[in-house]
């Protein structure tokens, strides 16, 4: 009796490649070299009978097909790892998958994730980043930080922190501008993710927002870069834009403008009481980092 179970070594080239889209870094990761993982894959997608990547000069993405199989083969090793941990004793090293909404990922993780790394030793983190609540579902974590209304995603959690916005600008573009009235001379760079952005700041401010001219962006990464190459003003969102906004030049139009976003950032789980110990550990670390951050 054939079987069409492929591989365990192929998945795990597999879940490599596709959470680090290289084959390069893939490589570096499990030990191999980068020609080895491309040969590992490509006899998957043989025996599977379809594409699971697209080949970029520097880089790969999964296909529709190989999206789709990623969540069954990334559960599938962590339910091998985690029985043969209960069975035989712990692994040298654990685990762990979070998944990031991008500017918590980029602008409060980063500083903190060395921190994280020192005190558990043991864990093996794999972070991953996502946008759009699509980017969140049929993907298996251990723990997902989302931002906005956490019962969307059916699922239990901790508030982290929550956001202050103003306006940013260029220092020459922020000089020009004495009064919110003022802001509607410009571009205001509007990020389509968010529910709480310029409008919400215009509703705040009781300011007729009729005349603002929007250029959109979905990600404020982005929209910092377009501020600070002057494509227009950008929103703040402290304390997880701190960072972009520091490393752009970035400075406030309007001091005294400090508004209160609508929702926050929480971390997401499907069950405390079913975390895997790095989870668990990730977690305690990540409530107590986020409250010194909302401190500072």
């Amino acid at each position: 009796m054939t079987t069409r179970i492929p591989s365990l070594n192929w998945l795990r080239v597999f879940e490599a490649a596709a959470r680090t889209e290289s084959f390069a870094r893939a490589a570096a990761q499990l030990n191999m070299s980068a020609a080895a993982v491309s040969q590992q894959v490509k006899a998957l997608e043989i025996r599977l009978g379809t594409p699971l990547f697209h080949r970029h000069p520097h880089a790969v993405t999964l296909t529709e097909a190989g999206r789709a199989y990623l969540p069954s083969v990334q559960q599938s090793l962590l339910m091998l790892e985690t029985a043969t941990t209960g069975l035989f004793g712990e692994t040298r090293e654990q685990r762990l998958y979070v998944q990031s909404v991008l500017l918590f990922a980029h602008g409060i993780l980063a500083s903190g994730i060395p921190e994280f790394q020192a005190a558990y030793p043991q864990i093996n983190l794999s972070l991953a980043t996502g946008n759009l609540i699509s980017d969140f579902a049929n993907r298996f974590t251990d723990l997902q930080i989302v931002f906005g209304n956490p019962a969307l995603f059916g699922t239990e959690g901790d508030e982290l922190l929550r956001e202050r916005l103003y306006p940013v600008a260029p220092p020459d573009v922020a000089a020009q501008i004495h009064t919110p009235q003022d802001l509607f001379q410009f571009n205001l760079i509007e990020v389509s993710t968010h529910r709480a952005s310029w409008p919400h700041l215009f509703e705040t401010l009781r300011l007729p927002a009729g005349q603002a001219r929007y250029f959109f962006a979905d990600n404020s990464l982005m929209a910092a870069e377009l501020a600070a190459s002057g494509g227009g003003i950008a929103l703040a969102r402290a304390p997880a834009s701190n960072r972009i906004m520091k490393i752009t030049g970035l400075t406030p139009c309007l001091p005294d403008i400090d508004v209160a976003g609508q929702e926050a950032y929480h971390l997401i789980y499907p069950s405390r009481t079913a975390l895997r110990p790095p989870a668990r550990a990730f977690r305690d670390w990540l409530l107590d980092y986020s409250a010194a951050v909302h401190t500072r």
